[in-house]
């Protein structure tokens, strides 16, 4: 079943929490944080408090993505925050698998995130240690930007060589109802969108375009 994941990286943060209760009232299943460092990607985003502030005001499952120079750190807070899952990059981690292992003792769920010149081979070596792989299909640090096309045969060729059923795979970057049927063709069963969702007045409109756009797709 697809996913859908709107990133608040777009949202009004002077009216975050309204923003928010409008995707889940949308339909939406997850809400992504997208959380920057200055170092690894050229933005500074947010941190661990207010992750921890959103926990006891949302729902949704949240979904963090560490654009970071060093996650591990990080995981402890994200996790004591409320954190259901949490996306590395393979491009950070020394240790990936400790990292992973860290993750998941910490109650969360593990995934990695691959920039889009990165060889899907980084990702599958952890597969072992992971429930899903998340694919940049812009280069990370700004919303808005326009999609790089050959993530679709990037996903494609990850579900060819995907070593396990099941493993989800996650898409971030240029996501739209124009670039979404692309996506869940190619076999993306999460679709992470910032602008598209939070750039449209009609917040529910737009949960619900994703959605349309991609009924009837087969993988």
């Amino acid at each position: 079943m697809l996913r859908i994941a709107p990133s608040i990286l777009s949202a009004d943060f002077g009216r975050l929490l309204e923003e928010i209760r409008q995707v889940e009232a949308a339909g939406a299943d997850l809400v992504h944080l997208d959380i920057m460092d200055g170092r690894f990607v050229p933005n500074l985003t947010f941190g661990p408090p207010v992750v921890r502030w959103l926990r006891g005001r949302v729902s949704l499952p949240l979904d963090a993505h560490l654009m970071v120079a060093s996650p591990d750190p990080l995981i402890p807070d994200l996790a004591d925050a409320g954190v259901a899952r949490v996306a590395v990059h393979v491009e950070t981690c020394h240790h990936l698998h400790r990292t992973l292992a860290s993750i998941r003792d910490a109650g969360m769920s593990p995934g990695v995130a691959l920039n889009p010149a990165t060889p899907l081979e980084a990702a599958l070596e952890a597969s072992p240690w992971i429930d899903y792989i998340l694919v940049m299909s812009v280069n990370p640090g700004f919303g808005g930007q326009t999609f790089i096309p050959e993530s679709l045969d990037k996903i494609r060729r990850l579900v060819r060589l995907a070593p396990r059923d099941g493993l989800e795979i996650a898409v971030d970057g240029g996501v739209t109802a124009l670039t979404a049927p692309g996506l869940v063709e190619a076999g993306a069963t999460t679709l992470i969108a910032g602008s598209a969702i939070f750039g449209a007045s009609d917040r529910a409109a737009a949960v619900a375009a994703l959605r349309d756009a991609t009924t009837g797709v087969d993988r």
